[in-house]
């Protein structure tokens, strides 16, 4: 019997392996798209800008947790064939992103990002999109550069104020419990042979890819876990950096049906586009957290967009 056992956990894990290279070889026979940004500190940033130049700002776009350049892949396609340039990529440590210095909170990522932009060439302002948890950073960041930002858009995003609900403080443990152990699996190579299950969002195929090859890196799960760790931390920056400005135009898009909980959390979340004189605020029942960002409901987050641009008069 004991014969039988550790022959069939020896099958097993031989399957695992093979599996594991067979995904990390798929995962580097695609070429990242973009290019490499030194930041100037011997740093380099990977960003994927889009579409033509015109008289039109350009969309600037930030990930939420655990990926980069990558979620945005559908919505930059959508934007592209409405003639906007959009720029989105990855933060230090994130995707092909060098790493950066510790700790990976609002402060030190609002700064990678203004040095990103600046050495980009790409001329502001910007209509600044926010997904999850980078609704933080974008926040901090127009607050910081108020002469840059014609607008925000909120994609299912975090904001400061909802660091303080009842909860709260057990989602963010939950998630750094999460990402610890992602950081752990990933170090280990134990998710690559889950390479094929990493996109959840609904992509093309470049950005499937790429999503797919963070999916199993260790090094971007340790970075990720970095900011997951930094999360209350930049609420508070994100806080003390002030209040939005009314004029800006905010438009704000949420995900999934309602329920008790998300009406709870979406009055927080909906308060920006409420705020502000020129708002918007719209629920897409059928989409997800990852769905929102996808080929299916991208379009919703387009249409953000343009509520930002038209109420600029652009």
């Amino acid at each position: 019997m004991l014969r039988v056992i550790l022959l069939a956990v020896l099958c097993i894990a031989s399957a695992w392996g093979a599996v594991a290279v067979a995904a990390e070889v798929v995962s580097r026979t695609h070429r990242p798209r973009g290019e490499m940004i030194d930041i100037g500190d011997g740093r380099r940033l990977r960003l994927v800008c889009e579409g033509q130049a015109s008289g039109r700002p350009v969309i600037w776009l930030e990930s939420g947790a655990f990926s980069g350049a990558a979620d945005w892949a559908a919505v930059q396609q959508k934007l592209a064939a409405q003639g906007l340039r959009s720029c989105a990529y990855d933060r230090a440590g994130m995707g092909y992103s060098d790493p950066g210095p510790a700790p990976r909170d609002g402060d030190v990522i609002v700064r990678d990002l203004e040095a990103l932009m600046a050495a980009s060439g790409e001329k502001g302002p910007f209509v600044l999109v926010g997904h999850s948890m980078a609704g933080l950073y974008v926040r901090q960041y127009a607050l910081r550069n108020p002469d840059r930002v014609v607008g925000l858009v909120l994609v299912d995003a975090v904001t400061p104020e909802m660091i303080a609900l009842p909860g709260a403080q057990r989602f963010v443990d939950r998630m750094s419990g999460i990402a610890r152990l992602g950081a752990v699996a990933g170090s280990l190579g134990l998710t690559k042979p889950l390479y094929w299950w990493g996109d959840r969002i609904g992509l093309p195929a470049a950005g499937k890819a790429e999503k797919r090859r963070g999916f199993i890196s260790g090094r971007q799960s340790r970075a990720a876990y970095a900011e997951v760790k930094s999360w209350r931390a930049a609420g508070e920056q994100a806080s003390a950096a002030g209040a939005l400005n009314p004029d800006w135009p905010i438009a704000v898009i949420t995900a999934g049906p309602p329920s008790p909980q998300m009406d709870a959390w979406n009055a927080v979340r909906h308060a920006p586009g409420r705020a502000a004189r020129d708002g918007m605020v719209e629920n897409v029942d059928d989409a997800s957290h990852t769905t929102v960002l996808g080929l299916t409901h991208g379009d919703r987050v387009v249409a953000g967009i343009d509520f930002v641009l038209r109420a600029r008069g652009y």
